[in-house]
């Protein structure tokens, strides 16, 4: 973007930086809902230090005429709110970087000859009555940047602080005008350039978080129980559902720990319940005897894992997809597992509302993994389909020749809960037989084993096909899973190169009969991950034989940037 150009432009991108404590998110709370109210496409998403107050933590705001639904690097206007934000945010401050706020304390922050709109934000709130109020003047200035209506940033305020008093709201008010007036003053919105028509059709779309679209795909899944020991970036999601746990009927319970949560799952599942467990990659270390427990009970259970980057504690606050094989290998002994990664948030809905039926089918642990980057990013979006699905409870009423695991051709045994019927409902977490009770007859050790192993196989037939975005006569092939899917669609985009398609895995484990044949047709491909050592692309060779020619990786606890995976993705394909 170049601010001396009278140009058009429908995509801007805003960066906030400040000190943890500043209020940087209630900045991002709120512009993004003003965004949206007025009629443009939101997308946000942030980077932050794992401490309460102090360092340095960014938001990316983007705001377009068209949807937007990825991280980009492109600065276009830079809110620095305390010093060292500049240096925080490095490269991506350009020459073209319109920096917004107070000149007076901008001085050591701004780069060379970076435009500067200078608005005293925290001089207004003093004048105002109080120097908190210097975020609400600085949501008044973007809106002004952006040439919103100000009676559309004044609506969505009112809706914000609606449970704060009277004055408190009337001081934020004047506070938003006070900036919006400041800046248009200032030929703010002239410079930016942005000007897109409004589209009155978003007002209509939902503004959800990656852990909101799980949360939500959970209940819709009837899910009724979550346990978790809090462990960010996973807590979101426990934190969602014990909000709504009086409207859906959900009993959420804070465990003592991460192998109680898995317990309790487990044990939620075998008296009737469908329940849920969230963890993150150190809390998943210490439930694996959990999940071996789930396998040989075959009670179900559904573990969402929202990764981030270890070992051990690692970066508690960032981003990676560097526990796929946890999750693939978590566990001793052999058994099925079925391993789900949403790539968008409507994805988020409907795998994580698949996961219980799935679960329950199989009766089989499954994963459902995010990572902190999709549990902290959102945009707007439709509202999610409830239609033509149905939630399949598939408990049988036992009677008293009730055997728990019956040994059947397909391997799945009928499966009761206590109570409901004549039978009893005996499980081991030892070898059993057939009606549940230890043994140590090695035959029927053999034959327990194949029965479990038995339901890969029908899982294998029903793995979700990877899905191609683009051409089906491709030359290159852009292989991504999980949360990297819509980045690496707009690189290509951004690519420009009509012979390359995007092939994405929302289903990782068991993978789809046909991954190897969809691969195989491309001349050249490339896995794109979020971890050091491609465990996505270990996996296609071990499980699908394919051999892939590229991986573009990263692991600096960051996503990747739309823009500049561009450029990677060029280098490969046309250097």
């Amino acid at each position: 973007m170049n601010n001396k150009s009278s140009k058009k432009i429908s995509d801007i991108s805003i960066a906030l930086c400040g000190s943890a404590g500043q209020g940087v998110q209630t900045v991002e709370k709120l512009m993004t809902r003003i965004i949206k109210r007025a009629g443009f496409n939101v997308f946000a998403t942030k980077e932050y230090m794992s401490r309460v107050r102090g360092g340095l933590n960014s938001t990316l705001i983007r705001a377009a005429g068209q949807p937007v639904t990825s991280f980009i690097n492109r600065v276009d206007i830079f809110v620095p709110l305390s010093e060292g934000a500049t240096a925080h945010l490095g490269d991506r401050i350009s020459e073209k970087t319109v920096f917004l706020g107070e000149k007076k304390i901008l001085e050591n922050e701004i780069k060379d000859d970076n435009p500067l709109i200078d608005i005293p934000f925290t001089d207004i709130a003093e004048e105002i009555g109080n120097k908190v109020y210097a975020n609400t003047v600085a949501i008044g200035a973007l809106a002004g940047v952006l040439n919103i209506d100000p009676k559309e940033a004044t609506e969505s305020l009112k809706q914000y602080f609606g449970d704060k008093d009277r004055e408190i709201v009337e001081k934020n008010i004047e506070a938003l005008e006070t900036g919006y007036r400041k800046t248009v003053e200032r030929k703010g919105a002239a410079e930016t350039g942005f000007s897109p028509e409004p589209d009155p059709e978003i007002r209509k779309q939902i503004l959800v978080s990656g852990s909101d679209a799980i949360g939500l795909g959970a209940i819709a899944g009837g899910c009724n129980f979550i346990s978790s020991y809090p462990m960010s970036p996973s807590t979101a999601v426990l934190v969602f559902l014990a909000g709504k746990g009086r409207d859906f009927g959900v009993l959420a319970e804070q465990a003592e720990d991460e192998i109680a949560a898995i317990n309790m799952t487990i044990g939620a599942w075998y008296a009737g319940a469908r329940g849920m467990v969230t963890t993150s990659g150190g809390g998943l270390a210490l439930m694996t005897e959990g999940i071996s427990l789930s396998a040989m009970l075959e009670t179900p259970v559904v573990i969402h894992l929202a990764q981030r980057p270890g070992p051990a504690t690692g970066l508690p606050t960032r981003t990676e997809q560097g526990d796929l094989e946890l999750a693939l290998h978590a566990g001793h002994g052999e058994f099925p597992r079925i391993i789900l990664a949403p790539g968008t948030l409507e994805q988020g809905f409907d795998l994580a509302r698949k996961a219980f039926n799935l679960a329950d089918k199989f009766q089989v642990p499954v994963f459902i993994l995010t990572d902190q980057y999709f549990m902290d990013s959102y945009y707007n979006t439709s509202p999610f389909d409830l239609s033509g699905f149905e939630i399949n409870r598939n408990i049988v009423e036992t009677d008293q020749n009730y055997k728990r695991y019956l040994i059947t051709e397909e391997g799945i045994s009928p499966r009761g809960v206590p109570g409901h019927g004549k039978g009893l409902v005996c499980v081991d977490s030892d070898e059993h037989d057939e009606e549940g009770h230890i043994t140590e007859d090695l035959e029927l050790r053999n034959r327990m084993v194949e029965k479990r192993l038995k339901k890969l196989d029908l899982i294998r037939k029903e793995a979700e096909e990877p899905t191609l975005h683009g051409k089906k006569d491709y030359t290159n092939l852009v292989i991504c899973w999980g949360s990297t899917l819509n980045i690496v669609r707009e690189a290509v985009q951004i690519l420009n190169a009509k012979n390359t398609s995007v092939l994405h895995f929302s289903q990782v484990y068991p993978l789809h009969q046909k991954t190897a044949e969809i691969i195989n047709r491309a001349k050249n491909s490339a896995v794109v991950e979020n971890n050091a050592t491609a465990q996505f692309a270990r996996l296609l060779k071990n499980s699908a034989g394919v051999e892939i020619d590229h991986n573009v990786l990263k692991y600096d606890g960051l996503c990747f940037a739309a823009d500049t995976l561009a450029g990677k993705l060029k280098d490969i394909f046309q250097g």
